[in-house]
């Protein structure tokens, strides 16, 4: 039986009004034969095909999205796996700021790790490279395609200090200089952190140097006399500068040109080549005036060693007589008569060794002296032919 109901509902003094049109079956009261009446029994539900496909590629796509967002993650992080170089520092930024101070923020050479940008970001700093820095004061304008292949042209009449630079000596001339510094880091995060460019710090501080040292050289000694001492004062300059400024650099190497105005170069290689010869000059005669020192010294020695030989011999000599004389006094005191007879042989015998004719003049008795007659160059003597059989 159905019946249509109308609810008019009262919430909180508001009314509503309801309109619901019920298509109920109720069942009042026992049914035939005093029976209630049974619930009906529900319809059943059937699932065509296409709903059941449709579940299954959802289950399917959603496996397939959970894969590739893993997979996406897995990625993301290992984006963030970086090597540092063997000559290399780095400095882990994590939203724009050091993560860790000091030597804990430096990350060592070797496979490392971060969360991929924007979260982190990297800064690799070259700590085992030497960096070079040109100086741009202090030297002509050219270019360095013309300079190489040595077609430059020619100077003008004078220096133009617009495109000319031009450094200034303690004695008021003017010198052209250039350098090429070598730095190397030192304090990686100075290097990175306290400064915009380094590099052109180290550049202003080379270019100071080359003003504040020429300025304290003559011309002379910056040009010829004392390269090697103006080049150490330039690179002693530079690295003081840096250091005080706090770069965060080392100082390794300097490399200087230095030459004379182009326009008055001539004049310069003039008096560079009359010192030349003049010292050329001062060094052969140095070198005539030991050579004959030399010879002159060997000669006086010569001489004063042959003196000293025969003062030796000589002295050597008197001392043999003397010591002679002195042993033969004893027999002069006995005896002079027969001393003198026997030294008088003696001599004789030493006299007359190899003489071929002797002659003996005995004394007259009147004491007359003795004719003697000696015939010079006569004729050798005929040798004696002994017959045979005789001794």
């Amino acid at each position: 039986m159905a019946n249509e109901h109308s609810h008019d509902h009262d919430h909180h003094g508001h009314d509503h009004d309801h309109g619901h049109d019920h298509d109920h079956d109720h069942s009042h009261g026992p049914g035939p034969g005093g029976k209630p009446a049974s619930a009906p029994e529900p319809e059943p539900v059937f699932e065509d095909a296409g709903s059941r496909a449709l579940a299954e590629a959802l289950s399917s796509s959603f496996a397939i999205v959970k894969v590739i967002m893993v997979a996406l993650l897995v990625l993301f992080l290992g984006s963030g796996v970086f090597t540092v170089q063997p000559q290399e520092k780095a400095i882990k930024l994590r939203f724009g700021k050091p993560v860790g101070t000091g030597e804990k923020a430096l990350l060592s050479p070797g496979l490392q790790w971060a969360f991929p940008y924007p979260i982190d970001e990297v800064v690799k700093i070259p700590v085992g490279k030497i960096h070079t820095v040109d100086s741009t004061v202090g030297w002509y304008s050219t270019r360095p395609e013309l300079e190489l292949a040595g077609n430059e042209p020619p100077p003008g009449n004078s220096l133009n200090p617009a495109n000319d630079g031009f450094t200034l000596t303690a004695d008021g001339n003017i010198i052209h200089v250039r350098a090429t510094v070598g730095y190397r880091i030192t304090d990686p995060e100075a290097y990175v952190f306290n400064f915009g460019s380094v590099s052109n710090l180290v550049q202003n501080a080379l270019n100071n140097a080359l003003f504040y040292v020429t300025a304290r050289f003559p011309v002379d000694r910056a040009l010829r006399l004392d390269v090697t001492g103006f080049k150490e004062k330039i690179e002693a300059r530079t690295r003081e500068l840096a250091i005080q400024q706090g770069l965060g650099v080392s100082i390794e190497s300097l490399t200087l040109k230095t030459m004379p105005p182009r326009q008055v170069k001539q004049a310069f290689d003039q008096v560079i080549a009359a010192e030349q010869e003049l010292s050329k000059s001062m060094n052969d005669a140095r070198g005539y005036a030991n050579e004959v020192s030399s010879k002159a010294n060997g000669e006086s020695n010569a001489v004063l060693n042959a003196g000293l030989a025969e003062r030796s011999r000589l002295l050597q000599t008197v001392v043999a007589d003397a010591q002679s004389f002195t042993n033969q006094l004893a027999s002069f005191e006995k005896d002079k008569n027969l001393f003198t007879q026997r030294r008088l042989t003696e001599t004789l015998e030493r006299v007359m060794t190899n003489a071929n004719d002797k002659w003996f003049l005995p004394e007259r008795n009147d004491g007359r002296p003795r004719d003697l007659r000696l015939l010079l160059n006569p004729e050798p003597k005929k040798p004696t032919i002994k017959a045979p059989g005789q001794p």
